[in-house]
This record gives C-alpha cells, structure tokens and sequence, in this order.
C-alpha cells in the first residue's frame, strides 16, 4: 500500500470519505502485523486511540469544526510524559511509573484531533544512535532488519517508514531525530531550542533537549511544527515571542538563496561515498532551483563532537539522579538507604546510560571541572560564534545527516566512539541551540536510504522549510520499504 499524507488523512476525515475510526483500525492493523518482527512499539494504545477517532467521528456528525489533524495517527517517543499510561524511557528504572501530567505537545496535538496510536522505542534515556540501548530490545529498520534504524528516536522513525502513523514525535540532543530520519528514509526536524516546549519531555541534557517531528514528507512536518510550536509558561526555556506558521512558506521557491556546504562535516574520511555522492546530487538540484551553492568553514564544528560528550553526560548525570528507588519507579531493597541506592540503579540503568552518568560526574567533579566540562562550553561558544559568522553569508546550510546509511546490528556496540561519530554531522546544531532537518536524499548501492541536512539559524526555520519543500520536489524521492508495501 501507498502511504497516505497527514495532511490527505485529515481532508479525507472532514469532507467525510473515510471515518476516523476506519483510519484507526487500519493504523493499528499494520502495527499488528509488523511489530513483532520490527519492535518499534513499547506500548499500543489501541483502546485509547478507538476512543480518540470515535470522539473525532461524533464531532464531524454533529457538525463541529474540526482540528487540522482531525483523525490522524500520531505516534509518540516513549521519553513523552501521558498522564496515566506507561512512560519508560526504554529503561527498567521507571518500571510501573505512569506520569500524573501529560506533556504539552501531546495536549497540542490532542487538542488539534490527533489519534495516538503507540508510544516508541528509543535507546535508554535517549542515549545512543542506534536504538540497540532499550531495554526492551532493539527496534530493527523497516528496510533491512538486520540493520538499526539509528537513535535514540529510533522506533518513531520506524514507526513513520513502516507506516504506523503518518506522524511521529521523537526527541533531538544531539541528532536523535535527524540521524534516524535519515537511516529510515523519512523527515526528521530539530527545531530552534525553545521554540518547542519541553515540558513533559523526560530530561537528558536540558540544554539541549528539543522535541520534533518524523513525518513521511515536508508538509506534513510544517502542519505537525504550527500546532506545536509556540511559547508554553511551564517550560522556563520557552521561546516567549509567539511562532510564525510554517505552511504558508512551503511554496515560495528558492530563487537567489545562499547555500553553504559546510567543509568540516563533508569530507572523504569516514564518509560513505554513496553519502557524498548525495550531497553532491543534491547542491546541484539546488542551483537548478536558482540557489547559489558554495563552500563555508565552521571551524569549531570539528570540536563538537569532543565538547558535547563532555557537556551531555554531565547535564545527564544531574538529571539522573533523581532516579533513586526513592520517589518513583524501580527499587531494589538494600540493608540501607545506600545500598538500596546502589542496586537500583545497578539494576535499572543500562550499560551506556552508566557510562555517561560516569563520565559526566567525573566532568563536573572538583578538580576536572575547569579543565573538562569549562573547556567543553567554552567549544560550544565557539560553535555559537562560527555559526553566526557562517549566516553573515549564508541563508541555509547542508551537510550529510549521517557519515553513513544504516549499519548492521552489533557492528558498532563494541566501540562507543565509533557510535558516537554516527552523530558527527548532527551535534555541533544542538550545542548552536539553532535549527536542522533531514530529508531523504535517495538510496546506496545497497538499497538504504540517504539524508541530507538542511541548517538554518536561530529561529531560521521558515527559510529552512522552504529549502527542504524546493529540493524535495527536485529530488522527487518516493522509494519505501519492501514491507510497507506488503502490508495489508
């Protein structure tokens, strides 16, 4: 089957061709039929997401004005606060927890008719690049299952592939939205930091935590970004002025747009060729589109990698903590409050989450502080600055998303610097706070799709979103995965 548009979903629902409930089933259908094999679900609301189409169907029957996502599947990253159902972070720490508030951009898109048909899997507390990390097992990429979908929002960008839902929400620290986006052929945006509120989003590195959508193309990720964009006042970090609209700027070309190709993220070493070759096709579609495309240096981008694994784990080992056995969640009895602690948290942290609450304790502990996590931010105001200097001449970037396309399963879990490097062209954003999306940019020569990455300035999203409407239509990518087709 042909997977149908959020944007279609939502027509067919208001003009009355289908029913919300019709779309539902067949929604829950494919999860049924393809989860097992996949994983890319921890939970299946499929109760819950009847009752939601069955409230969107009576409305339309009594004539109400309905929302612009009125019947549409919606699929969550399980690191997103729903009041009274399980929240887990993919980790065994929060066994049995069900969060008392909902997250904002959950009510948003509740509010706009959205149909919540799962929550996803995602590496443990949004730490990895390949989903292998949860402890629910490994969530496999809908177009070779024997490879990873990437991470940590690894089961939303499946979840949109294998089409359980047109649109999905993950979460992006240092490219956990984009890198996925681009290992499963999909749309992936990071946006501004604090133009989407984070409350309700389970903290991993406060600073730079930001929630985005995984859509199946660009409208739909402008529709899902206009409802939930926006200040919030229980998000502190909230952007306060209010948000412009996406949409209207899908159509209004690229003609005489600067693109820059930043240097540092485009280079032979450690890039599959096939990746290049990609970005190349694609900086020649945009000046056909009337773009002017050259080179850009952003010198301390080569240093972001170093400095967010340094500023990441230390902001996790904070947020953490609170992950005591005490107040909620898993708890293992000990003959003290110390060792109660201790195997807790022995017992319901994964391998890669201690690593980094290790390594960011020992950032921040005195006597390294200045010489490790001081040094760290100190790269990431030098990020900051060659970024903006790069804007003085440029209106967009582009880079790779990812040095390579999906990778097999294992082939990198014995190396956590070759896992981070997956990351190399996605963090230096993040530490920016600025914006980044990831559209498909075809396929390798084994058949695995290919993103590239679009990067705007702070706030830049609606130049961003008009380059990535322009080159999707030039790249006219429409391949998907075998058994999206298969499913009936």
């Amino acid at each position: 089957m042909i997977r149908t548009t959020a944007v279609e979903l939502a027509r067919q629902v208001r003009e009355g061709e289908r029913s919300a409930r019709e779309i539902t089933d067949e929604h829950l259908a494919r999860i049924d039929a393809l989860d097992g094999e996949l994983n890319a679900c921890n939970l299946v609301l499929a109760d819950e997401a009847r009752a939601q189409a069955d409230a969107v169907d009576a409305a339309r029957a009594r004539g109400d004005e309905l929302g612009p996502l009125a019947g549409v599947p919606v699929a969550l990253k399980d690191n997103l606060c729903t009041q009274g159902q399980p929240t887990t972070c993919s980790s065994k720490i929060l066994e049995g927890w069900r969060p008392p508030y909902t997250a904002t951009v959950v009510n948003r898109l509740r509010a706009a008719g959205a149909v919540f048909v799962c929550k996803t899997n995602l590496d443990e507390f949004a730490m990895g690049s390949s989903t292998e990390n949860s402890a629910f097992g490994a969530t496999r990429n809908p177009w070779d299952t024997g490879r990873v979908p990437g991470g940590s929002s690894g089961g939303s960008a499946a979840a949109v592939a294998a089409g359980y839902a047109p649109i999905a929400l993950g979460s992006d620290t240092g490219g956990s939205i984009r890198q996925p986006a681009a290992l499963c052929g999909v749309v992936g945006v990071k946006p501004t930091y604090g133009l989407v509120s984070r409350y309700g989003l389970i903290a991993f590195a406060s600073s730079l935590d930001q929630i985005g959508p995984f859509t199946g193309d660009v409208r739909d990720a402008a529709l899902c970004m206009d409802i939930i964009q926006g200040h919030d006042p229980m998000d502190s970090t909230s952007i306060p002025s209010a948000a412009a609209p996406l949409t209207p700027e899908l159509g209004r070309g690229i003609e005489g747009l600067r693109v820059g190709i930043i240097s540092e993220l485009a280079g032979p070493d450690g890039f599959q060729p096939e990746v290049l070759a990609a970005l190349d096709r694609t900086a020649d579609a945009l000046r056909g589109l009337g773009a002017t495309v050259d080179t850009v240096s952003v010198p301390a981008a080569a240093y972001g990698l170093s400095a967010y694994y340094l500023i990441a784990p230390a902001e996790a080992s904070s947020n953490l903590a609170r992950y005591d056995g005490v107040r909620y969640g898993l708890r293992v009895d000990g003959v003290d409050v110390a060792e109660m602690m201790h195997r807790t948290r022995s017992e319901g942290f994964g391998p890669e989450v201690k690593r980094r609450i290790m390594l960011g304790t020992y950032a921040l502990s005195a006597g390294y502080y200045d010489a490790y996590y001081g040094q760290a931010q100190k790269i990431r105001t030098l990020i900051i600055q060659d970024f903006e200097k790069a804007y003085e001449n440029f209106d967009v970037l582009l880079s790779p998303t990812s040095p390579t396309t999906a990778f097999p399963f294992g082939a990198k879990t014995a190396d956590p610097l070759s896992m981070y490097l997956s990351d190399v062209c996605t963090i230096p954003t993040n530490l920016a706070g600025a914006a980044a999306m990831s559209i498909p940019a075809g396929l390798d020569n084994d058949g695995l799709p290919i993103g590239v990455q679009i990067l705007a300035p702070v706030l830049g999203e609606a130049v961003m979103f008009r380059t990535a409407a322009a080159l999707e239509t030039a790249l006219a990518f429409d391949a998907q995965p075998a058994m999206v087709g298969e499913a009936r």
